[in-house]
């Protein structure tokens, strides 16, 4: 259910303050967010007549800053993203110009070519890269808890690339890419001892070394943004993989390859992080990292 257009009545995931009565806002509890401050305030108050004045807000919207002062309860909100979001935006964009291609072009038989083609394989990626990222997405938010906060679909700064998942946890903060291939993933390791070793990712028969480098470039832009000395790893998660009823995940350069059942656990292992901790991480990584 929507409010006005800069409104939205949800369901809080974390304990907030109201901005407009001060009162405190349990967690799971509906309440109307305001997108353009990033508060909330009770269901009770009707913004169509202006609000009392608040003492906790008439200093104007709340920051970062003004809440590490303020304590837990006038926290913000933190929006997670949308798993597959901006994929899925890619996909559709292609599909209505084609679409519109066709349609002007062959005004008449538009339709019927329509019907009889199919999309290139470029815009089909798109496709089956928001499918992958979305079926994760899912797998992870039923993970969601103190000691899981996640994100989705986050835009590097300065970059037309995304961070498909980021998972903050007990144990550190897992940068999680998400591919649906088929195939069999394996490490293949050439050289050695009177040659350079050199490792390469395998789906099958198709070379997808590359994968590990955009992890490995997404995780490095992950501790950029944070300062404190928090362990970042890296993974490719394999959704539709060929994998082996034993054994099957590996590491390539720092970079685990794996499929979501083998990396659920992993998020949720114990780790020295404190849910503050793993909370603040989470609100500073989603600064600096806006959903795409």
């Amino acid at each position: 259910m929507e409010g006005a257009p800069n409104e939205k009545v949800m369901r809080l995931r974390y304990a907030g303050t109201c901005r407009v009565c001060g009162a405190e806002i349990p967690e799971k509890t509906e309440a109307v967010y305001e997108r353009p401050t990033k508060t909330v305030r009770c269901l009770s108050h009707d913004m169509a007549t202006p609000p009392k004045p608040n003492p906790a807000t008439e200093a104007g919207p709340v920051t970062l800053e003004g809440v590490m002062e303020a304590g837990p309860a006038a926290l913000e909100v933190v929006e997670p993203g949308t798993a597959g979001a901006s994929a899925r935006r890619e996909f559709e964009r292609r599909k209505a110009k084609r679409e519109q291609r066709i349609r002007t072009q062959h005004p008449r038989i538009g339709g019927f070519l329509l019907a009889i083609s199919e999309e290139r394989q470029t815009t089909t990626a798109w496709n089956t890269g928001a499918l992958g990222e979305e079926r994760l997405g899912k797998g992870l938010d039923r993970l969601a808890c103190d000691t899981i906060r996640l994100l989705h679909d986050r835009r590097i700064p300065r970059s037309k690339a995304n961070i498909d998942h980021i998972a903050v946890t007990a144990n550190g903060v897992y940068v999680i890419d998400a591919k649906k291939y088929r195939g069999r993933p394996h490490l293949k390791i050439e050289g050695g001892i009177l040659r350079p070793r050199v490792e390469r990712l395998l789906v099958g028969s198709r070379d997808c070394t590359k994968l590990v480098d955009g992890v490995l470039k997404q995780a490095d832009v992950v501790r950029t943004s944070l300062t404190d000395d928090v362990p970042v790893r890296g993974v490719l998660c394999f959704v539709e993989a060929d994998w082996p009823l034993i054994g099957g995940s590996f590491t390539t350069r720092d970079v685990q390859a794996l499929w979501p059942k083998k990396l659920y656990p992993e998020l949720q292992a114990e780790g020295s992080l404190s849910a503050e901790a793993i909370d603040g991480l989470h609100r500073r990584l989603a600064k600096a990292l806006p959903a795409a």
